[in-house]
Parts: C-alpha cells; structure tokens; sequence
C-alpha cells in the first residue's frame, strides 16, 4: 500500500493529505471531511510512511500491517477502534502475531485500526497486487516473409 503524503499531525483528530507545500508552511486536506488548513514549522506531523510496529525481531511497517488487514477484511472496514481492549488485541494478534506486547500499547493498537478504518472511508485501500509466480512467455515473431 502507498501510504504517501498521508500524515498524522499531534493534536489533531483524523488523518491529513499533504496538498502543498510552502517555505514556512504545508497545505493538508482532511480526509474525514475534505477540509484544508495549514500546518506551520511548530506542528508535529509524521508521515504513515515512516511509523512501523514493533515485533519481537523488528519493526513492521504501517503499509504491510494495512496490507494484511485489508486481505483480512477485503477492503471492507476492520472492527471499530472502540472495541474492548480484549477484541482489540485479539483482531491484532490475528493481523501481526509476533507484535511485541511490551512496546505496543492499547493506545497504537485503536490508532492502526482507526487509520485503517479512515483510509478505507476515503477509497485509499486496496489489495496488494499478486507477484506472478509463473513466467510469462515471451511472443513469439510469425514468419512473415513472402515466397
């Protein structure tokens, strides 16, 4: 999944779309509710791109985590954020089982699902595309000379 020019910015609800960029400031679109406003050098923002689950041997990055969620779900919308704790880290167990339970709080778990819900309102989930395992042949030239 590309997860490019999707932000998350501190102490703002939702997930943003970066629209612009300027010197001093960058242009972000609510993908809740289409709304722009700007972000200036003192906001804290991270890109989804760079945020990865920790698992007992490394980090998991977002986009695959999203990738099996939507292979789970069908592109359809995962259970909600607001499930018991009990749901919640059951449904991610199934999604990642070797997260470090440790180092990921209830509090990254509801966030994931709620991003993946977000991302999935506003059309940008899809399956991964299947690598074909099986060689394509090369076309062959049909003889075309005249006798």
């Amino acid at each position: 999944m590309n997860l490019e020019g999707i932000i998350n910015v501190s102490g703002k609800p939702g997930l943003f779309k970066v629209v612009s960029q300027a010197n001093n400031t960058v242009i972000v679109e609510s993908l809740t509710d289409k709304k722009r406003t700007p972000l200036y050098s003192n906001n804290q923002a991270n890109t989804l791109e760079e945020i990865g689950i920790y698992t007992y041997d490394d980090t998991k990055p977002l986009s695959e985590i999203f990738d099996d969620i939507a292979k789970k779900e069908d592109c359809k919308q995962a259970i909600p954020h607001k499930s018991s704790t009990n749901d919640l880290n059951a449904y991610f167990r199934e999604i990642l089982t070797d997260y470090d339970e440790e180092r990921v709080y209830i509090s990254d778990i509801k966030k994931v699902i709620q991003w993946y819900n977000v991302l999935q309102k506003a059309g940008l989930i899809e399956l991964p595309k299947e690598k074909n395992k099986v060689a394509k042949k090369a076309p062959t030239k049909k003889n075309t000379e005249k006798k």
